[in-house]
């Protein structure tokens, strides 16, 4: 079982806090839990929330010594952590541990060192603010969350989701991410670096969603598609098409197809013993020599790597 300690750095963001503790104990591997989620914090007993809300949490800060990946969540503490906390995070990173943040948490690993040189996110709402205090690291404002091979961080509140899903899908691969996202009445899978907020989160009310279309998408991933058949569909021009679908998605219609392909292609990898054509062709990425880049560039993994990393077949 992979531990997991989530460091509560006062005031916390209560809704930061929530969604470790939710969505890894919903992965289920072979019938087991996945993962043990401690919550713990310097000094144990009422934490003060940044919005005014306490929590209880019992644990202190020795709960990170055992755990294999440290989660610093969001906190109002951005001008100055807890150096007990700096000095856990920094053993935990000498150690090879995996650390992320969610939220404002980036700051708390931004004040340990752990960021500097570092590609990393914050909550777009602090990004100034980032910018200035800490110059040394590789700001990314615009994108959901980003993965640095051992350090991850996250955008604000629904990008903690995702980064937790991305992160269940790096352990146990997508086939127990995408159940997790199931559970959760979420998008199985957005990209890491899709835009933090869209222009339009609703779709205007002389208009209607695209969401139908994606559906019809979904089930013909195999086919050939182009944009004239997803605007066909929805009935609009390409142009309208694109600007709706990013509005909406964050992304273009081809990236996100791209994106679904390469995730169904993992899913029949684990969960099928197709063969790597079969998998390609139903998968919609046509040969297995274009599932091979794309699961190399997306993984670092070959089909047959990844289908030994993450396979759960029997």
């Amino acid at each position: 079982m992979h531990r997991i300690a989530v460091v509560a750095v006062p005031p916390v963001t209560t809704f930061d806090l929530s969604i470790p503790e939710v969505v890894f104990p919903a992965t289920v591997i072979d019938g087991a839990p996945g993962y043990e989620v401690t919550l713990c914090t310097p000094d144990p007993g009422i934490v003060p929330g940044y919005n005014g809300t306490p929590v209880v949490i019992e644990r202190g800060l020795d709960a990170a010594a055992t755990a294999d990946t440290l989660i610093v969540t969001g906190t109002g503490a951005r001008a100055e952590g807890d150096p007990r906390v700096l000095d856990v995070l920094r053993t935990a990173a000498a150690q090879g541990k995996r650390i992320a943040s969610i939220c404002t948490g980036a700051f708390v690993l931004a004040q340990a060192g752990l960021l500097d040189g570092r590609p990393a996110t914050t909550y777009w709402l602090f990004s100034d603010e980032m910018r200035e205090r800490f110059p040394a690291v590789d700001l990314q404002p615009d994108v959901l969350f980003v993965d640095d091979g051992r350090i991850l961080t996250s955008a604000g509140l629904a990008a903690g989701i995702d980064l937790c899903l991305h992160m269940i899908r790096a352990d146990y691969g997508a086939v127990a991410a995408n159940a997790v996202a199931r559970l959760a009445v979420m998008a199985p899978f957005r990209p890491g670096g899709q835009a933090q907020f869209i222009e339009t989160p609703l779709p205007p009310e002389t208009g209607a969603s695209l969401a139908a279309t994606r559906e019809w998408a979904l089930a013909r991933l195999e086919q050939r598609l182009a944009l004239r058949d997803l605007a066909a569909h929805a009935n609009v021009s390409t142009r309208t098409l694109t600007r709706r679908f990013r509005e909406e998605t964050g992304a273009s219609p081809l990236q996100w197809l791209l994106h679904q392909r390469v995730d169904r292609a993992r899913e029949l990898l684990e969960a099928t013993g197709l063969s790597i054509e079969e998998v390609a062709r139903r998968s919609g990425l046509g040969t297995a020599e274009s599932l091979r880049q794309h699961l190399l560039r997306r993984n670092g993994l070959t089909p047959s790597g990844y289908r030994v990393a993450f396979s759960r077949r029997r």
